[in-house]
């Protein structure tokens, strides 16, 4: 039961919720039902028919709309007394600055991507409004609470970059399922039905002065003439046969590892089947384009059965069938959609033909779709779980509880019979360059390096800001901004293609930038030190951000492949995984240095792939799908047991 003091404390709290995904629903129902009155929500995502199997605020006829303004007219209806305030927007906007975040009492995440939760979060900083973090994966979650100078704050440790899979591993030699997802989903389908113009290392011609004359021409052209079961098998023994066959001709590539086997649709499906496959009737009467199926046409039934080598060779050659039979219109202009079928359908027809080609186990639709879609299939009760924690620690903020805030973590088994691990929250960490403003330095060949690559490579993708000034003492080189005259505009624009020795004000070694986003009212110096050679696998940038720390990239293997794509944080989670597979507990109550983080995780193994300065594929994680969980890898993390 509330105290008195609670319920005065959550009755004129102002609260901002961002994010009204998964999580988003069971907290804002959990907040009215608390006893919230005041609450803002932002989110710039719209409903899919993917999120209705949890997000129970929404149902089928809000498809399309506002998460955030349906969110709020659902709970209005059984609590029309509170006051929320909904916006359909990126909390990026510069509307939502730090005066803006500043009228909150509590912000309370429920994000799925690190750009977005590492810009509220230096918001609230800026602003210092606490915050509550928050993600789920599976059965899987946390909450966090972070607070200017009492408790660490979201970027103190490490948090992992996309996960991304070199060209000439997808292209080359693929040796997992999800190589072959991606192969299928970047590249193929995207050749097919996507932009044209597109370039992409998919071999439209063989070098190769044996193939076959028919190579001599890009053969994802569709010639005047040609019926569409002449096409999709042109293109099918083009890069299942053909393209198969020109890698087998580079035998350093298979000396220490296993041939792939060229397929042609002859030998799987011989011409005098052409008529059995499929009939494009049964879907005539389907007015929405993303229910066209080659499986309703094929007559299967099943997502979770495994196709044969021939039911996959049907299915490749039907999808193709209906999107230039049934969807033209759209073709040079499709991006895949995992809620669209029959996209789906192709990407998984293609990806298990390669697959059976590099000996690769073939999967399910329903399994390839998770991958595809970077789906970890959510668990609508952790979801009501982490939202009820969230709700609790919020009630400590308002509180000013100090003493009673913790990290709690949900987990899949029970450890010490407990499947909830509350810790005290860890102290600020003296060298994260947000909440500590440490000091930076970056190594970098100052006489080959452009300013852009600086600018987008290092002041973008590793600091994260989104509107970078800067500058080397008094003069500015670089800004952006709306109310920036257009000879400013200019100015920085020639900067940016300017090497760093050779700017107005030029950068050599020794030189100390100051680089500020005005948005995020975050600063930071940045101290250059020359350096002539790089090496480029293990420093494809060309440049070294020290101060700065970075997770490396973790592929964590599922039987049932939906581990495949999920980007998993390590280095916090308070659990010790021991070499014997036992997990240790630290205590409840017990706060960790970061020295100590430090030293253990610098020395933590994970997978990684390093191809040198290759362009690289990313799975991105999609909304709700699947949520970054922070602060978890019990198999990487190895830390010394607390006493």
């Amino acid at each position: 039961m509330a105290s008195e003091q609670q319920r005065h404390a959550i009755k004129n709290a102002e609260v901002l919720m961002v994010g009204a995904g998964g999580i988003g629903c069971e907290l804002l129902k959990t907040l009215a039902l608390s006893g919230f009155g005041n609450i803002h929500i932002i989110d710039m995502d719209t409903i899919e028919v993917s999120n209705l199997n949890r997000q129970f605020l929404f149902r089928k006829s809000h498809v399309g709309q506002s998460k955030a303004k349906v969110a709020q007219e659902a709970v209005l209806r059984f609590r029309p007394h509170i006051n929320i305030t909904a916006y359909h927007a990126n909390v990026k906007d510069p509307d939502f600055n730090v005066e803006f975040f500043k009228q909150f009492s509590v912000v309370l995440n429920g994000l799925d991507n690190l750009d977005a939760r590492r810009h509220v979060n230096r918001l609230c900083l800026a602003a210092e409004v606490p915050l509550v973090e928050s993600g789920t994966t599976g059965f899987l979650g946390q909450v966090t609470v972070h607070v200017k100078s009492k408790t660490e704050c979201y970027e103190c440790q490490p948090k992992p970059t996309p996960k991304t899979y070199p060209v000439c591993t997808i292209t080359s030699t693929p040796s997992k399922f999800v190589h072959c997802i991606v192969w299928a989903k970047d590249l193929l389908f995207a050749k097919l039905f996507g932009d044209k113009n597109l370039e992409n290392d998919l071999y439209v011609r063989s070098n190769d002065a044996s193939s076959s004359s028919e190579n001599v021409e890009d053969v994802f052209e569709r010639r005047e003439g040609d019926d569409l079961e002449k096409y999709g098998r042109r293109i099918y023994d083009h890069v299942f046969g053909h393209n198969i066959e020109a890698a087998l001709a580079k035998e350093e590539t298979w000396k220490n590892g296993n041939k792939p086997k060229p397929i042609y649709s002859r030998d799987v499906l011989p011409d005098n089947l052409v008529q059995q496959n499929g009939n494009l009737n049964k879907n005539s009467t389907v007015d929405d384009p993303l229910s066209l199926s080659a499986m309703t046409s094929l007559g299967l039934r099943n997502p979770q059965d495994v196709w044969s080598l021939v039911e996959n060779t049907k299915i490749f050659l039907e999808s193709l069938k209906l999107f230039l039979g049934k969807r033209e219109k759209e073709i040079g202009s499709l991006i895949f959609d995992k809620d669209d079928q029959l996209a789906v359908e192709f990407v998984t027809a293609a990806a298990n033909i390669r697959a059976t080609s590099f000996g690769i186990p073939m999967h399910s639709l329903f399994e390839a779709k998770g991958i595809a879609g970077n789906i970890v299939h959510a668990v609508a009760t952790t979801n009501a779980i982490i939202a009820g924690l969230i709700v609790i620690e919020a009630t400590k903020v308002l509180q000013n509880n100090v003493q009673k805030y913790r990290m709690t973590y949900c987990l899949e088994h029970p450890s010490r019979k407990m499947l909830l691990m509350p810790v005290e929250p860890f102290e600020p960490n003296k060298s994260c360059f947000v909440c500590s403003e440490a000091p930076l330095s970056l190594e970098v060949n100052t006489f080959r390096t452009k300013l852009r690559d600086f600018v987008e490579k290092i002041v973008k993708a590793k600091l994260g800001m989104n509107l970078p000034l800067i500058m080397i003492g008094s003069a500015l080189l670089y800004e952006v901004g709306d109310d920036l005259e257009e000879d400013m505009v200019r100015n920085y624009e020639a900067n940016l293609e300017k090497v760093l020795a050779e700017l107005p004000s030029p950068v050599t070694s020794g030189t100390r930038l100051a680089v500020e986003d005005l948005q995020q009212e975050l600063s930071c110096d940045i101290s250059i030190k020359h350096r002539e050679e790089f090496d480029e696998e293990k420093e494809p940038d060309g440049m070294l951000l020290s101060g700065w720390t970075q997770a490396p990239q973790v592929e964590k293997d599922n039987e049932n492949g939906h581990g495949e794509s999920t980007s998993v944080v390590s280095d916090l989670m308070p659990l010790e995984s021991k070499d014997n597979g036992e997990i240790e507990i630290i205590p409840s109550g017990t706060k960790r240095k970061h020295t100590q983080i430090s030293s253990e995780s610098s020395s933590t193994s994970c997978g990684t792939h390093s191809n040198g300065g290759e362009p690289k594929l990313e799975v991105i994680d999609d909304e709700d799908e699947v949520v970054i969980l922070d602060n978890w890898n019990a198999e990487n993390s190895k830390k010394k047991k607390v006493l």
